[in-house]
């Protein structure tokens, strides 16, 4: 853990051995989560050859009971009531942090890849992240090249129809007990349709809404997988592995638009 620009930074740096060049990501936890809520993605990321960065938002609960008691800033229920006001201070984070590591020199040079930026974020930081890629227009930062969002709160961009805005490559994930969050992504004229291609959905069969975190460890192998092939299609010019593009054990449904 380390401190930058007035955040709590946890970050999964590529072995010395790992070759060049390390493409940034930068992760966003869920409401009440927290920067290490997802290690094992994180970490698997890192090994691939991705720097990882995630800070603490204000909202981070992991170990804090006290701030398991803070309510949202609005309702989730009532997603007509979002705005590009609420929750830009995790915007504001994540564009803190990205400035502060381009102006370390440590991080500014190679083998760290400033030619690709990437983002994640699961729940409440699927939602920042995709307000990032361009879903709320005054979040939009032209640094992010490819963003992943698992079970993301989507809801407000669907009924505010501004996931036209996203213009970098996305991928979703769901899972069919995922029953809060991954009907607004699957269903007709929801996120997935919405947005612009290049786009991708993966749904994991029995997945609920914590299987993107180390609390559930069923579906991370599959998670990993879609994960790493989706930012390595990107920023790594490989191809989207075939064995992936298809429903199979495990995953429901894939769906691709390039």
């Amino acid at each position: 853990m380390m401190e930058l620009a007035g955040l709590k930074v946890a970050a999964w740096i590529p072995d010395r051995t790992t070759p060049g060049p390390w493409p940034i990501l930068i992760f966003s936890h869920g409401f009440h989560g927290c920067n290490t809520q997802s290690t094992f993605l994180t970490d698997a990321l890192a090994k691939a050859g991705y720097a990882v960065f995630a800070p603490n938002h204000k909202d981070a609960a992991c170990k804090n009971l006290r701030a398991w008691m803070t309510r949202p800033q609005e309702p989730f229920r009532d997603p007509r009531e979002w705005t590009d006001a609420t929750y830009a201070d995790r915007a504001q984070d994540i564009e803190n942090l990205l400035n502060a590591l381009n102006a370390d020199p440590h991080y500014r040079a190679a083998p760290f890849d400033w030619d690709h930026v990437g983002l994640l974020g699961h729940s409440l930081g699927g939602y920042t992240v995709m307000g990032l890629g361009g879903a709320w227009a005054k979040w939009k930062d032209k640094r992010v090249k490819a963003v992943l969002a698992l079970s993301p709160y989507a809801a407000p961009f669907i009924y505010q129809r501004t996931l036209g805005g996203i213009d970098a490559p996305i991928m979703y994930q769901g899972g069919t007990r995922d029953l809060g969050i991954t009907p607004f992504i699957n269903k007709g004229d929801g996120a997935y349709d919405q947005t612009p291609p290049p786009k991708y959905y993966v749904e994991f069969d029995l997945a609920g809404h914590f299987a993107w975190t180390d609390l559930l460890a069923a579906h991370h192998a599959g998670i990993i997988d879609y994960s790493r092939s989706f930012f390595d299609r990107y920023f790594k010019g490989k191809t989207f592995p075939p064995a992936l593009d298809k429903p199979h054990e495990g995953v429901s449904k894939v769906w691709e638009k390039e």
